[in-house]
């Protein structure tokens, strides 16, 4: 399962974020049933990242919400956010 997140960051703290979030991937990674992430900044806007994760099932995701790591991960994320994130999940890739 796939994760996708749209982050919209305050205009100006574009810098204090990614250095936010260099400490906050280690955390959600080594959350259970976490695979990896990564982090990408938008060629058009500098203000906008996406956000991927990789989990073994929604449901993972989820329970990382209600641990202590959840708490730790939105202490150093969510303060640069401009608006609301919406998260949604992705299947594996269509077999070719």
């Amino acid at each position: 399962m796939l994760e996708h997140a749209l982050l919209y960051v305050k205009n100006g703290e574009e810098d204090d974020f990614e250095a936010s979030m260099r400490t906050a991937l280690p955390i959600i990674e080594s959350a259970p049933g976490c695979g990896g992430a990564e982090v990408r900044r938008q060629a058009e806007n500098d203000s906008i990242y996406l956000l991927l994760v990789r989990w073994t099932s929604i449901d993972a995701h989820m329970t990382f919400r209600q641990t202590d790591l959840y708490a730790s991960w939105r202490a150093l994320t969510h303060p640069f956010y401009a608006q609301a994130i919406n998260a949604t999940h992705f299947h594996d890739p269509l077999e070719r």
